[in-house]
This record gives C-alpha cells, structure tokens and sequence, in this order.
C-alpha cells in the first residue's frame, strides 16, 4: 500500500507542471491579443483624426470659396512647415480677406495633425504620427472636384500602396512608403457660391 502512494504523489507533481505550463502558454497568449487590440486601437484613432482633420479642412474650403487658391498654393503641410500663427489671426472680430483667412486655417489645420494643441511638457503629443497633408483641386481653385489627403505613418507594414503621392517623398513612411496610411476625402466645390 505504501509504495503505491508513492507513485500517485509523483503523477500528481507532474500533472501540475504540465498544467502550468499550459495555463503560461495562455497567458502569453491572452497578453499577445492584448497587444494586438492596442496596435489595432491606436490606428484607428489615427484614421479617425486624419478623417476629422481632412473633413474639417473641406468644410473650412466650402466657407471660405474666394480663398481657395491659397489652400491650393499651400503645397503639403505637415511636421511644422506652417511655423508662426498668420497675422492677422482672423478671430475675436478681426477682419480678415478671403487669403488671410485661409493662411489661418491651414496653419490651425497643420497645428492639429501635428498634435501642438495638446502638449506635455511643451512638446506636441497629440496629432498624427509623422503626417503630410495635401490639397489637390482644379489648378485655378475653380469650380469642381478637390481632394484633401492626409497620410501618416502606421506601425505595421502593407502592401499594394495608394498611387497618390502626399507624403511620399518625405523619406517618413519607408524606402517603399509601406508604413504609409492615408484619407482622401474627395469632394465638388464651387467657390461661386
């Protein structure tokens, strides 16, 4: 009866490794998929931003239909190319042209994909990560279809890009802009009315 024992003491000493092991591989697992909804997480918060900023430059360019040509001329903004505020700043019943206005918002617009409205410890921490922004319509900021792109840089690699080249030749998204993300918001203007 004794030695019989002694060899249930050692089955049950080996039963709870291999248990413990197994329940370790889980956790691991479990600590995987949490990275993962993280990574999946913050690019969507990337994609939302860069959607709120094109719509919000769209809406800006329908308003303000006789400065059109300066958000075209604006070229690709992004990573401080539009530095000091404009003068005027175009607020608290400032009067403004159509051009000033439009030099303010697509500073204002800059500022927020460069995340400068949100700080910590006075560096920029909100915003895109390394984002471009580009304007493209008719060439004399007439009526008809204007696109506002914004691209940023994604953590995981994809393939088969966009062929819209905002952003990529700032060397920000890889030698084959494989960590580029973009949001083309497209729409018809009409600066007329």
């Amino acid at each position: 009866m004794t030695v019989h024992n002694k060899s249930q003491r050692g089955f049950s000493l080996i039963e709870l490794l291999v248990s413990l092991v197994i329940f370790s591989v889980g956790l691991l697992a479990i600590a995987g998929l949490q990275i993962v909804s993280k990574q999946s997480n913050y690019e969507s918060l990337q994609r939302t931003t860069a959607s709120h900023v094109a719509y919000g430059l769209l809406e800006e360019m329908r308003t303000n239909g006789n400065g059109i040509a300066t958000y075209l001329a604006a070229g690709e903004l992004g990573g401080g190319s539009v530095e000091a505020e404009p003068i005027p700043t175009c607020s608290a019943g400032a009067e403004c042209t159509a051009a000033q206005k439009a030099a303010h918002d697509l500073w204002f617009w800059e500022r927020v994909i460069d995340g400068d409205f949100e700080t910590k410890a006075g560096v920029g921490a909100g915003g895109l990560f390394l984002p471009s922004l580009c304007i493209t319509g008719p060439a004399v900021g007439g009526p008809g279809a204007y696109m506002v792109t914004v691209a940023w840089r994604g953590a995981a690699t994809l393939t088969g890009g966009a062929v819209n080249a905002c952003g990529a030749a700032s060397g920000n998204y890889g030698d084959n802009n494989e960590f580029r993300r973009m949001v083309q918001i497209p729409t018809y203007l009409d600066p007329n009315f």
